[in-house]
């Protein structure tokens, strides 16, 4: 287990395109599950997307089409590329890691993750 360190929030305006990197220098990405997700302020938390070892991703259906999740196992990174962006996707966005248990992709959807970085803002604006 590790600190997680993600990057790249920032501001855009609609329809434009930023991508958020997660750092996880303790993790051994390659097996291990990964994910991005979401709190907008009054809000619960929720996923965004995520990742299994064999790279399988899955997506909140706000994202489909227009979010990528994917990994750099060399590197221990992991990134969303979020396009075409939207006001509703304005929120603090965090990075989690944790172990995978199964072969079943999904697993990393519907798992509970014990390892996050301290998040990104992101804020799309006009």
């Amino acid at each position: 287990q590790g600190v997680l360190v993600e990057s790249g929030g920032g501001s855009v305006q609609p329809g434009g395109s930023l991508r958020l990197s997660c750092a996880a220098p303790g993790v051994t990405a390659v097996s291990w599950c990964m994910g991005w997700f979401r709190q907008a302020p009054g809000e619960e938390r929720e996923g965004v997307a995520s990742i299994d070892s064999n790279g399988r991703a899955d997506y909140a259906d706000s994202g489909k089409g227009r979010f990528n999740i994917f990994k750099e196992n060399a590197k221990n990174k992991m990134y969303l590329q979020m396009n075409d962006g939207r006001p509703e996707a304005t929120a603090m966005y965090s990075c989690a890691a944790d172990a995978q248990w199964t072969a079943n992709g999904l697993e990393c959807w519907f798992r509970t993750y014990n390892n996050w970085g301290q998040g990104t803002q992101v804020t799309v604006s006009s």
